[in-house]
């Protein structure tokens, strides 16, 4: 705590009294003083504050203390005012009140969530985020990866305590309330680690939230930030993967970033140049004109890489009958699935109509 805080409001109080306002820590030395030639000084009679735990005024031969605080804090500072009369123990009152206003908006500001909280907001200068690092002895430069929790269908306040218990290292584990629907958990990681222990640890508190209060989640990952500083960008990056993954993924609750893939592609482009691509791809019949056993096979071909055996085994057809269905589609698009380039195509070309379809959905 900066004795230059309990200094600044004892300046702004000096002028309402004439009474020597000041604060003094657990071992009796005046960090801060209405009269400057007594900071540093040493009172005796603290002593006999350190076995008090009430919000009373504490009164010794001299002086007026009250503990800064609240009524079961720990003694750490006391503000005190010179005299024992009950003019002394009103300016005492109101001191230790905006002494601990001022602790606390300190506190916040320098509290570690609240720290991390700022930067994945945006609320803090990038230059600023190392002195602040530095301050709060935090590792700057250590590997973290954010996850963000959003819960869907219902949502539950109680979940913040769930991952907090989950995640009980509040020295290098951090879990933020974003909004009514998000939680934030940025966890500190070593330095080599695999990308199985992150859908290990989104599957843990899938579990947890859903055993322990019936919630439901989707959990978005983003890339490795190896500095503080890029902390908000990987919180971006997982929200992006929970809406690319709303998209093009719908059936997975847990989605990394980095396997977005073309999703994360099609996602950022403008609605009007997809829907230019698909009049280009499907100039001889709308992509409408396809059905659903059609788009199902499809799918199955390429989920099998384009194997026609493999194919026709998992759709339980003869072999003949998907390559007669491989023909008629070429015979409505003009796209041969056989071929990887064509199949490039319309498999970009599936994924910008299920994009639009999710924007047609929004509006």
């Amino acid at each position: 705590m900066s004795s230059r805080i309990f200094q600044s409001v004892i300046i702004q109080m000096k002028d309402a009294t004439d009474r020597v306002i000041g604060v003094v820590d657990d071992q009796g030395f005046v960090v801060a003083c209405s009269e400057l030639t007594m900071i540093g000084s040493y009172h005796d009679d603290v002593q006999s504050l350190a076995a008090e735990t009430g919000d009373q005024v504490i009164t010794t031969a001299e002086r007026s203390y009250k503990l800064l605080g609240g009524p079961d804090s720990h003694f750490d500072y006391a503000v005190f005012v010179g005299g024992t009369d009950a003019t002394a123990r009103c300016v005492c009152v109101l001191a230790s009140v905006a002494m601990n206003e001022a602790k606390t908006n300190y506190e916040e500001k320098h509290d570690k969530s609240t720290f991390i909280k700022n930067i994945i907001s945006d609320n803090i200068l990038p230059g600023d985020v190392y002195v602040r690092a530095k301050e709060l002895h935090f590792s700057a430069d250590v590997p973290r990866v954010v996850f963000l929790i959003r819960q869907i269908e219902k949502t539950d306040v109680a979940a913040i305590e769930v991952l907090q218990n989950l995640f009980p290292d509040r020295q290098k584990d951090f879990v933020l309330s974003i909004s009514e629907t998000d939680l934030v958990l940025t966890k500190e990681m070593q330095p080599e680690f695999e990308t199985a222990e992150l859908f290990a640890i989104a599957e843990s508190i899938e579990k947890a939230l859903a055993r322990e209060l019936g919630v439901k989640v989707v959990i978005g990952i983003g890339t490795t930030a190896r500095h503080l500083r890029e902390l908000a960008d990987r919180y971006k990056e997982a929200q992006v993967a929970i809406e690319v993954g709303k998209v093009f993924d719908d059936d997975k609750s847990v989605i990394n970033y980095e396997n977005l893939g073309l999703g994360r592609i099609v996602y950022q482009l403008p609605t009007t140049l997809c829907e230019m691509f698909l009049q280009e791809v499907f100039k001889k019949n709308p992509i409408e004109a396809l059905g659903q056993e059609t788009l199902y096979t499809i799918n199955k071909f390429f989920e099998n890489n384009l194997n026609v055996s493999e194919t026709s085994r998992k759709l339980f057809v003869h072999r003949n009958t998907l390559v007669y269905r491989l023909e008629k589609i070429k015979k409505l698009t003009g796209l041969d699935l056989r071929e990887f380039d064509h199949a490039i195509v319309f498999k970009v070309a599936l994924m910008v109509k299920k994009y639009l379809n999710s924007q047609n959905k929004q509006y």
